[in-house]
Formats: structure tokens, sequence, C-alpha cells
């Protein structure tokens, strides 16, 4: 008796809970798609909806924008997948050799990770965060339930705040009490700088490694403190565009290996089923290709997962209603159930190829750690500039990229300055050994020439890390590292009774020193000779 009383009561508590979660809908007080939704009710929607059902449902703050709007993390899984949490986390890092307390279980949830409106005006996709959460949540929903026995998914619900804002607010502002179809009417025509980008005018979607945003900086902490095994990146395109899914266009990277090209296109077939069934166009494989490391989609990429894009007819272009050139009309509640059909579909997928998914990603760092990605095994810096340098470091800190030491003479390596093989020494030299969980970022980031399957490329096909920062180094085809690298600075006392100094001005750093010094109203002259 006293057991059938504990059951029913917790039954009760439970129905209690979730009874308290509401739809977007109920929350904001009118259907999702007839009004764009400011972000701070976004943000309310979700910690509402995370004070409703704890049990499913953690949300983190990462960060907040150069305006001081939030930055979010929801995470929805099992309650029992909830509770673990934090040993699901540290049993991926397993998985990936970033951590090697213990072996890896391999029987274990697999995590997807969605991101929404990293472009501001490209403003559809926020919006279905709202509806993918709370679907995923739903108590009367038996086949997310189903799906989240084995998948952890994460939600970041709005990359770029400001943008977002900059440009949902404008289209309040142009808007009348009914929305204009017609495409030349004001609501449709953006002014600059538009919503794209974010409050320093930056694209947030070629920043993913490079890390300059405070936007950027904040996220990636966290990816790289998850590492998911598959990553979608949700944009808008033109108008007139039909919906894009994976796969993806050539040129694909040559690192990006065979199960995460096979994936896409299984992935790819099964929102296909769906845009089928509903008479949805779509295409795949004419644009967006898998080459410049910085993006939403080729950085997951060259960490283990399956990353991808998903583009959505609309833009700043298409407001609440807008008739394309074929005469249809084209309403923000058909971009917000497109987009949701490939959420819930990636999900789907993600769940019932769990095990392959979680034994590939095993296998794709199991490569990595033992160097079997590239034929350069050792990259080693020469530079003696403590400014360029650190900054690199940086890089390499942001990125998870270890590093170490190397010493030597008589090395023979890729002279990146001369584009030949040169013998150079080494004394107490930065170097970076492929033999590390970050193998095919460290490649792509360091490759002296980009492999290119096809010339027509979406936009950049040049990074190596050395250009990048001016810095000699050389890419070595043996295994060479020492010890723990520290930068040296050479920090020397100055004379009080000069009568002026010389800096040299050739790395970010200076730049930061001579703009200090005329912060505080010290004259700066500069000499070219």
């Amino acid at each position: 008796m006293k057991t059938r009383l504990i059951f029913t009561a917790f039954i009760f508590f439970t129905t209690n809970l979730f009874a308290q979660l509401k739809s977007p809908d109920e929350f904001l007080g009118y259907q999702l798609g007839t009004h764009f939704t400011p972000h701070y009710k976004i943000v309310d929607y979700f910690h509402k909806t995370a004070e409703a059902v704890p049990q499913a449902m953690k949300l983190e703050k990462y960060g907040q924008t150069n305006e001081g709007r939030e930055l979010l993390l929801a995470y929805i899984s099992s309650p029992e997948n909830i509770a673990a949490l934090q040993d699901i986390q540290k049993n991926n890092l397993r998985l990936t050799g970033l951590l090697n307390d213990k072996p890896a279980d391999v029987n274990c949830p697999v995590i997807v990770w969605l991101s929404y409106n990293v472009h501001g005006n490209e403003a559809s996709s926020s919006e279905v965060s709202m509806k993918a959460l709370y679907e995923l949540l739903n108590p009367a929903n038996a086949q997310t339930k189903a799906w989240l026995k084995n998948t952890v998914v994460i939600i970041d619900p709005c990359l770029n705040p400001d943008g977002r804002d900059r440009y949902v607010n404008w289209f309040t502002q142009m808007v009348g009490k009914n929305p204009d179809a017609n495409v030349d009417t004001r609501e449709h025509n953006e002014p600059w700088p538009g919503g794209r980008i974010n409050h320093y005018y930056f694209d947030l979607n070629r920043d993913w490694a490079w890390q300059t945003q405070v936007e950027t900086q904040g996220r990636l902490k966290k990816y790289n403190e998850w590492m998911p095994q598959i990553h979608c990146d949700f944009h808008e395109q033109g108008i007139n565009s039909p919906y894009y899914f994976a796969p993806a266009a050539e040129p694909f990277h040559e690192v990006i290996t065979p199960w995460q090209r096979q994936f896409q296109t299984t992935i790819g077939r099964n929102h296909a089923k769906y845009f089928d069934a509903n008479g949805w166009l779509y295409f795949t494989r004419e644009i967006f290709d898998l080459f410049y490391p910085a993006y939403g989609d080729t950085y997951p990429l060259y960490n283990g997962a399956i990353g991808m894009t998903y583009e959505q007819a609309g833009h700043s272009q298409g407001g609440l209603a807008v008739v394309t050139n074929d005469g249809d009309t084209l309403t923000l509640q058909d971009r917000i159930a497109h987009h949701f059909a490939t959420s819930m579909s990636t999900i789907e997928m993600a769940s019932a190829n769990a095990g392959k998914l979680i034994s590939e990603f095993k296998k794709y760092f199991t490569e990595a750690n033992t160097g079997a990605i590239g034929e350069y095994k050792t990259y080693v810096i020469t530079e003696t500039n403590a400014g360029k340098l650190q900054a690199l470091l940086n890089f390499f800190n942001n990125n998870g990229i270890s590093y170490g030491t190397v010493n030597g003479s008589a090395i023979k390596g890729y002279n990146y300055f001369t584009g030949k093989e040169d013998i150079f020494s080494a004394t107490n030299s930065l170097a970076v050994s492929a033999y590390q969980p970050k193998s095919a970022l460290i490649k792509v980031l360091f490759e002296p020439k980009s492999k290119l399957s096809d010339s027509v490329t979406y936009d950049i096909t040049a990074w190596a890390l050395p250009f990048v920062y001016g810095l000699q180094a050389y890419a070595v085809k043996e295994k060479l590292l020492g010890g723990n690298y520290k930068n040296q600075i050479n920090n020397q006392a100055i004379s009080t009774t000069a009568y002026g100094y010389l800096v040299n001005y050739n790395s970010f750093a200076d730049v930061k020193f001579i703009a200090a010094l005329i912060n505080e109203k010290f004259k700066v002259r500069y000499a070219e000779k």
C-alpha cells in the first residue's frame, strides 16, 4: 500500500510539473509566425520552460553580447540523462581523448547541437528554437520521448541576439497592422547595416576558429567542452530559393571522412522524406561547400562531428509574408515549418543511428591521436616575436590545441615563406604535434597548400596560420616534440630620464600598446626608416 501511494504521488508530481509547461503560442500570446519575437521574450520562454520541467531540461547562460543580451544553451534529454548530464559530458570527452582519466563507455547517448540564428536578419530559426524546445519536452509527444532516451539535444536559441534585435526592431517599426507581401514595399528592404552582423558589424559565421567576438568566444568554450556528434547551423537565403540541406556541394576538404560524407546523405534522405510528403521544394549539392574552417558546419566537421548547414528562403526580404518570383506567397509560418522539420528529422536520425555515430566518432579520434591524419607530423614555429607568439598561443588555447617545444639542428621541413624544403634549427621553439585529438583541425589550419576538388568555392580558400599571424614556421614530416612551452617575454627596466622610446610595430600586441599610450595622452609618432 505504501509503495502504491509513493508511486501515485510521483505520478501526480510529475504530471503537475509538466502541466506548467506552455507552448510558445500560449506563452507569447500569439501564434508563432504571426509576429517576430524580440530576443528578451525568447530568453523568457527558455527560462520559464526550464523552471517548468527541470527534470528534463537544464538551462545555462554562457555569456552576454556587447549590448548586454543573454547567450543561452538549453540541454534537453530524458530525466535519467539530465540527472547524469555531467557524467555524459565527461564520457564524451573520453571518446575524443581530451579526457584520459579512464576508458570511455561507448554505450552512451549521442549529442546533437542545434545552433539557431547566427545571422540576425535570418530570423525564422530563433522562432523555431522555441517550437523545437516545446515538442522535445511535450509529455504528449511519445516520439520525442523515445528519441531522448539515447540523445542529448543542445539548443542555442540565438547566436547573434544583437543583430537579430536590430532586424526585428526595424521590421516592427516598418510593418503595418497587416503585412504587405509586395517585395517592393518598405518592410522588405532593410537598410544598412542590417541585422546580419553583430554589434561590431562582424559576420559570426566566419568566426568559429578565430574567435574574435565575445559571442563566439563564449560559445566555442562550451562547444569544446562538449564536442557533439552532430552540429546543425540554421540559416536563410534569398526568397526565391528552395530549401537547402545536406549533402553539401564540392569542394569537400580532404580531411572529411567517408563516414561524415555518408551520414550527410543519410540524414538528407530523411529530410527529403518529410519535404516530399508536404510538397516542399528543396535542393542539395549545388552550393554551400565544406572547405573554409571557421563556418558552423566545417569547424564541427574538423572536430569529428557531422556538421551541416540548413538554408531556408527568407532573409530580411522575407518579412512576415512575401510574394516570390513564381507568384507564391512565402510566409514566416512556412519558414518556421521547414526549419522545424529538419530540426526534428536531425534528432530522429541521431537517435536511430546513435550506436554508429558514437563508434565512428571514437574511431575518428583514435586516428587523430595516433597521427594518422596528414603527411606533416609536427609544425615548428621559430618566430621570436613575443607578441605574435602570444597571439598564436591564445588561438591554440581557445581551440583546445596542445603544444610543446622542439630543440634541434639540421631539421628538415617545409618553409612557409620560401615554399621549399629547408634545413633549420630550433631552440626551445614552439611546436604542435599531429598526434592529438585536434589533429584534423591542425592539419587544416596549418596546411601550406589547400587541395581543391572544385575551383568554385563559396568564399574563402586560404587561411594558413603562419601567414595569418606572420610567423616563421616549418611543417615537418617527423614526430618531434619536447617539454612544455612557455612564451618568454623579456621585461626590461626602462630609463625614466630618456627623451623618448622606440617601439617596434610588428604585432597586434604592439597595436594595443600604442592605443593604450594614445588613450593616456602620450604623443606617438612613427618613422618609416
